[in-house]
């Protein structure tokens, strides 16, 4: 099953349920080497799931010193691609090391690579 790295708004609980009918169960962790910035959402639907003009977006900075923080959570392979279908054409799914050792999934800036 993937692991999926959210550090933004799939971490809401009414995205949870709009986008998977459900709540995910996570454990925190984060990611090195990579920023968090923002950018602006102008999609409705996500607007509306999310309730925010604004989401986090990443960039790699690969500076030990750069860290975000977040949640990992198991999920399924169909929820995988219910969660690229909430993500705007912003971001990419790049798959990272963790800080924990877990290899997970996790949307960043589109014109951003893994490593």
């Amino acid at each position: 099953m993937p692991q999926l790295f959210s550090y933004g708004t799939l971490q809401l609980p009414s995205v949870q349920e709009a986008n998977f009918g459900r709540l995910l169960q996570g454990q925190a962790d984060s990611l090195i080497g990579w920023r968090q910035d923002m950018v602006e959402i102008t999609d409705p639907e996500v607007l509306a799931e999310s309730g925010e003009r604004f989401h986090p977006i990443l960039r790699r900075t690969d500076k030990q010193t750069d860290t975000v923080a977040g949640t990992v959570f198991l999920i399924s392979e169909q929820e995988l691609a219910q969660a690229d279908a909430y993500e705007v054409a912003d971001y990419h799914r790049v798959e990272v090391p963790l800080a924990s050792g877990i290899c997970a999934w996790v949307y960043v800036a589109k014109d951003q690579n893994p490593t």
